[in-house]
């Protein structure tokens, strides 16, 4: 049960910062939100987090699935809200998921440009097929472009507020040091940026993150990408989010066991007016887009750190 629960912790989640507890009761796995480690400024509302919480359940169902465990899950929302994963005894499957699961990360560098394979998108397709998420995935240059202007109108936004500069800083680990002391967070190697002494972290931070090196940055990344798949919840509340999260790691998941890396893009659905913005370019102006993520094939980048599970037990 601890060994699922591990493999739970290695799902993608915002800025690393681990948003998760575990409980272990019987043949029960529970995943309840650190309210603690919420990102107020970025999230609000928690979407991300939620969505964080339910890429952990994807993980925990895979690895269990991979077993020979049947799992059935519920959400409980309400004073106390988390996710039950019941486990039985079923048939062996998942596996190639499975062993994606250690390999995956959010590889956030150039990619090669190559277009991927037609029968690839319908594998990936299928994979983060989930009731209640829509995926929509778009590979043609022009659509990449209008989606890369909505990422930079964003990124300048956030990139202009203080207390989202503050907040990412929190988050980022400039040194080996510090991401071992914190085992969470944006470690510097893990984003494609250089790794610095301690004693020039912080101005270094001022140095390369720029708001014009930034856009610059992700107009070459997103150019470089073979496509932009977006994940649309049919509702906006924390179950949905959570079916967006096992959508997306479940493509993710897929994505990896093909060779083919993604990074979140996330900047037009966090920014209020951009996201209407961009639910109009969409064409789905009642709805609310969840994720933004570019895929494409690239060699890996180093692994993000995570907290050792005997420290999320309660």
């Amino acid at each position: 049960m601890v060994e699922l629960a591990r493999f739970a912790t290695l799902a993608a989640n915002g800025h690393n910062t681990q948003p998760w507890k575990f409980r272990l009761d019987g043949a029960t796995v529970s995943i309840l939100p650190d309210l603690s480690r919420r990102t107020q400024v970025v999230d609000p509302d928690d979407h991300h987090l939620y969505v964080s919480l339910g890429c952990a359940a994807e993980n925990l169902l895979i690895a269990a699935n991979s077993t020979g465990r049947s799992t059935e899950l519920s959400f409980e929302d309400g004073p106390q809200t988390r996710i039950d994963i019941s486990l039985g005894n079923g048939p062996v499957r998942d596996l190639a998921l499975q062993q994606a699961i250690p390999l995956r990360q959010s590889t956030r560098s150039e990619y090669d440009g190559q277009p991927i394979s037609a029968s690839e998108i319908k594998l990936l397709k299928a994979a983060a097929q989930q009731e209640g998420v829509s995926v929509l995935i778009f590979t043609e240059a022009s659509d990449r472009d209008a989606i890369l202007d909505l990422v930079v109108e964003a990124n300048s936004a956030q990139m202009d507020d203080p207390a989202f500069v503050a907040e990412l800083r929190n988050w980022i680990r400039m040194t080996p040091k510090q991401a071992l002391e914190t085992q969470d967070g944006l470690f510097a190697a893990c984003t494609g940026n250089p790794v610095v002494p301690a004693w020039i972290a912080n101005p270094m931070f001022g140095m390369f993150f720029q708001k014009d090196s930034e856009n610059d940055k992700y107009r070459t990344q997103i150019r470089s990408s073979a496509g932009v798949a977006v994940f649309v919840g049919d509702a906006e509340d924390p179950e949905h989010w959570v079916k967006v999260g096992r959508s997306f790691q479940r493509f993710a998941l897929q994505s990896t066991a093909l060779g083919i890396r993604n990074a979140h893009i996330n900047q037009p659905i966090e920014v209020a007016g951009v996201r209407s913005e961009f639910s109009r370019w969409l064409g789905m102006t009642d709805a609310r887009p969840d994720l933004v993520v570019r895929f494409g094939r690239a060699p890996a980048l180093p692994m993000s750190l995570r907290r050792p599970v005997a420290d999320l037990m309660i």
